[in-house]
């Protein structure tokens, strides 16, 4: 990564602190305190909701530094609920390309996040309609693991089902068949929902097609179906089977949801 020094740089310092001046501490799930000296959030507070070290974030205001990762961006977009038209701005400034739609860096958009944000006492996390982890509350992690952490096609939950083994392990074998079966109506519908000609939805189909019979022969039925209220078992490495219910809240346009487990 090369060194921050040019004027978009600097633009992007001054950007990055308008923006978390705006922001109230309450609208991302922080106290206010009774000493607070400064609108909106600490450089410390940010860098706590980017997953980023406060030194690395200073910098970055001060348009110092390294350039950021697409990954960084999308966390700082996330942080200080950008929109989306601020969040494609903040990587041009970056001098990063602006991530494909659907893949773990797109954008999610800042009303889900604030309701993310105030489900402090249940699992929930932000998934697109292909089943790519955008972001995950504390107990989702503790539940079901990092989901965050993947690239490229194997961003997809669907893709790991389908291609990998041990992803199966989240559920009980009895429950497997029920699941694949699921994942594929649900991809369908996904698909459907999108333009024909969408990219995404369709390289993830025809690579699955391609290595995985059962994929295949699922897909072969032409099965269609939205997974809404779900109820499944979830093996967990500490406290065994676990049942819990699933429940979802679609974005307008159908491409992310936020679930939450009860």
């Amino acid at each position: 990564m090369g060194d921050m020094g040019s004027v978009k740089y600097a633009e992007m310092g001054a950007f990055l602190r308008s923006r978390r001046e705006r922001i109230r501490p309450a609208d991302v799930g922080l106290p206010h305190g009774p000493r607070r000296r400064v609108p909106g959030l600490r450089r410390d507070e940010v860098a706590h909701l980017a997953g980023a070290s406060v030194d690395y974030y200073n910098e970055l205001e001060r348009g110092a530094g390294s350039q950021p990762s697409e990954q960084m961006i999308a966390a700082l977009a996330r942080a200080l609920r950008l929109t989306a038209d601020e969040r494609d701005y903040l990587y041009h400034l970056a001098d990063r390309p602006v991530p494909v739609h659907g893949g773990p860096a797109s954008h999610v958009h800042p009303g889900m996040l604030d309701l993310l944000g105030r489900l402090t006492s249940t699992p929930a996390q932000v998934i697109t309609d292909l089943h790519v982890t955008l972001v995950q509350n504390p107990l989702a992690v503790a539940l079901l693991g990092d989901q965050s952490g993947f690239r490229g096609p194997r961003a997809s939950f669907i893709h790991r089902w389908f291609t990998e083994p041990e992803a199966r392990l989240l559920y009980p074998e009895a429950d497997h068949a029920d699941q694949s079966r699921a994942f594929v109506a649900d991809l369908r519908a996904a698909a459907a929902r999108r333009d024909a000609k969408d990219a995404e939805a369709g390289s993830l189909v025809r690579t699955l097609l391609a290595v995985s019979d059962e994929f295949a022969a699922l897909w072969a039925e032409h099965d269609v179906a939205f997974r809404r209220d779900d109820r499944k078992r979830i093996n967990h490495p500490a406290l065994g089977l676990v049942e819990v219910n699933c429940l979802n809240l679609f974005s307008e346009d159908g491409r992310q949801r936020l679930l939450w487990f009860t």
